[in-house]
Formats: C-alpha cells, structure tokens, sequence
C-alpha cells in the first residue's frame, strides 16, 4: 500500500499459509474473504475515543458489555501508544486462569518479532476478561452453530473453514473506550488452527500450539497494513509488501520497495528484489513471516509496520514545562519514547539556532542556568527528538512522523 493510505485491509486467515517445511508438504491455500466492517476512524480495528485514564493493575467494570479490565503492561501515556486489548470468547468462570495464560503469551510472543520487540515501549497492554456462560466457541460449518459466546467467535467465516471472526460490535463494547488508539485482539477457547486479521478484531485460537506464530502474521496485516505472501494469496498488488512490477520498474519509476533492493534480508537468506509468486504478484523477498508461519518481517514489512506506528504514535511525551515562556534557572526536559536496546532516539538541542550540548548523560534535559543571560536577555531553545532507524529509509516521512520540535523563550 502506498505511504499515507488508509482504509484497505486484507481479510486473512493464519490456515493460509504455510506453518513450517516440516509440518506439511505445501501451503495451506484457501481463498481469502473480502473485507468486513470497520470499526471507527481511521479505516480498521483502530479505535480512538476519549475516557478516563486508568493506572497499572487497576481493575473496573464497565456497561455494556461488562468485564474486569486489568492493565497488565503500562509502557505510557495511553494518548500517546497504541494499547493492545486481549479479549477471550468462551472461557467460563473456571477457565480464566487459562486465557490469562494464553493472552500472555500471544503478547509476549508478538513482543519477540522485530519491529515490535525494539518498539515495545510503544504499545500500553489491557486485558479484558470475559466470562462465557459456556466452554468453547462454534466450531462447525455457520448451519451447525451450537454455541453462543459473548463475543460470537466462530470457525468457517464467510465459508471458510479456518477463517475465526468475532462479533465487532460485541467486541468493541466489551473493550471500552480509551485515551488513544486501540487495536482489538480475540482469542478463542480453541485449540483449532486458525485465526484472522485486517480488518475489525485480529483473532487466533488461543489454544492451538501455534497461536504465537499465528498472532505475528495476523498483526502484520492488522498494524501494517500487509498483504499476504504465499503464492494462492488474492493478486492484489496494493498492500506495501505486494507489487505488480518487478525490481527493474520500480527502480526506474521509483515505486515500492525501491529504496530496499538489494539490501540483506533479515533473516539472512537474501536480498531484498522482486520475487515473483504463483498469483503473479512480486513480494520482497524468497520468505517471511507474511508468507510462512516463524519467520521474520522482511525490510518493506517492517517499515511499513513502523510507518503506521508512527502515524499513531509521536515520538516524543509532552516536556516540562510546557513550551512556552520560562524565566530564571529552570531544567528544560523533554521525554523520548524509550526503545529495547542500546539504540534510543537522537535528542538534538539548540539555543538561538546554534547546536548546544545539554548536561544530561541521555541528553533529555538542559539546564537553563548554563546559558549566560543578561537580565532581560532572552533565547529560544529547542530541543528536537528524532528516531534515526535505518529500518526507514523514507526521509520524508522521517522528518513528517518520527521527528518532533518543542522550544522554550528564556528569560534571563
């Protein structure tokens, strides 16, 4: 998909592609269906109301749709990071122990793939316990439906056998409102493989021995916005990781992954270039996790991930003091958001357009007795966070979405 679009998702099942060399002799290959119904602007699970804060470990009940609500992992200010809510679909009274297990590791599991693993500090966790009168979800064919779950999940959506849908609108109730930008993540009281992402709920089957694998190709297509690699996949160029030319077009016209070719895979198999699958389609490299269960985001993938992250989330906390006018000695701090790993975000500061170098060790803050002001005299200062990752290699958006200002008028 090109930068900058939003509203076009891909439907898909974790059953269309191909759990390991190992497991089985060739892809999964089922017809993916067409998109469902959006929840709230943007275009997607991405909710984004206004409500109360609530603290780490706080529980509270809600209506409709009442259920505990514990925020398991606070990374910030819920404004400023996409929370994550984990909702379970038929597990009784006795069997919350259990989905807390199983939603603790999907999150976990979706933490240890890059992007998410160094961005972690970007996503707030909140779980959402859902009690069902009755163990299970609907498992058989849509005309044989025998359960009923508070969140309506059921196997054989839109006649596709592993394809797991949730009832949105449930779902959305019984997830709340929050401070910022939501993303809706179901999991079923299965043990059955499948699962879905894109559009409305990400789901997975919380208990199928791959619902870890599942959940990280799910979110490539919920958060980045990413189409699907193998090769029976619909030819659907759109999607940032799918393209219709190959690696020669897209240098000359410079489209798609251009910025990329020839740059080492992460996984070490390769470069990226222009792979064609069966469907007719090109997609960045030989594999990744879009096109077989375990593997990794390709260099597109994960500047695309990156790219929708950004448009969400800012770089940078609200400073102290707020910008604005300041007189006297004061610490000037601004507040990057924290990274996993030696790599932080570049904090630059200047004082009347000229480069300074602030006391602190992590460059967060500048102490404003440094500067030699008259009584009267003022300075503007500036201090500019920038996350320098060479997972982007599109410097537009760098200076757009991943670079953010505040400055301060001094008063000496």
């Amino acid at each position: 998909m090109p930068s900058g679009t939003h509203g076009r998702f891909v439907r898909s099942t974790a059953a269309l592609v191909l759990i390991s060399a190992a497991a089985l002799p060739a892809a999964l290959e089922l017809a993916a269906p067409s998109p469902s119904t959006v929840i709230g602007p943007p275009a997607g699970p991405l909710t984004d109301h206004a409500a109360p804060p609530r603290s780490p470990q706080q529980a509270d009940l809600r209506a409709p749709g009442t259920a505990p609500t514990v925020d398991i992992r606070r990374s910030g200010d819920p404004a400023n990071r996409i929370t994550l809510v984990l909702l379970g679909d038929g597990y009784t009274e006795d069997q919350q122990v259990m989905f807390r297990d199983q939603a603790d590791r999907a999150w976990h599991a979706l933490m240890e793939i890059e992007p998410f693993r160094s961005y972690q500090g970007y996503f707030n966790i909140r779980r959402v316990d859902v009690v069902s009168p009755s163990s299970g979800i609907a498992e058989g064919e849509s005309g044989s439906r025998s359960v009923s779950t508070p969140l309506g999940m059921h196997f054989w959506c839109e006649g596709t056998a592993r394809l797991l849908c949730a009832d949105e609108s449930a779902t959305a109730r019984y997830a709340g409102e929050g401070d910022g930008p939501q993303y809706l993540i179901a999991l079923a009281n299965s043990s059955e493989y499948g699962g879905a992402g894109g559009t409305g709920v990400t789901t997975l089957s919380g208990g199928s021995p791959d619902a870890g694998r599942i959940i990280q190709h799910e979110i490539g297509h919920t958060v980045g916005e990413l189409g699907d690699e193998y090769d029976s996949a619909p030819d659907d160029g759109g999607y940032p990781n799918l393209s219709t030319v190959d690696a020669e077009e897209m240098r000359r016209t410079k489209v798609k992954w251009w910025r990329w070719l020839d740059a080492q895979s992460p996984d070490g198999g390769g470069t990226v270039g222009a792979y064609r699958s069966a469907n007719g389609l090109y997609r960045p490299t030989e594999d990744s996790v879009m096109r077989t269960l375990g593997g990794t985001y390709n260099l597109p993938s994960r500047e695309a991930i990156l790219e929708q992250i950004y448009r969400r989330v800012r770089p940078v906390d609200a400073p102290s003091p707020a910008p604005g006018t300041v007189s006297g000695p004061t610490r000037l701090t601004v507040h990057p958001l924290q990274l996993v790993g030696a790599r932080q975000l570049k904090v630059d500061w200047t004082v009347d357009g000229v480069a300074v170098e602030p006391q602190a060790p992590d460059r967060t803050w500048l102490d404003t007795a440094m500067l030699p002001l008259a009584p009267g005299q003022k300075a503007t200062v500036k201090a500019t966070v920038t996350d320098t990752t060479d997972w982007v290699r599109d410097e537009a958006f760098r200076d757009e979405f991943m670079t953010r200002s505040v400055s301060w008028t001094v008063t000496g």
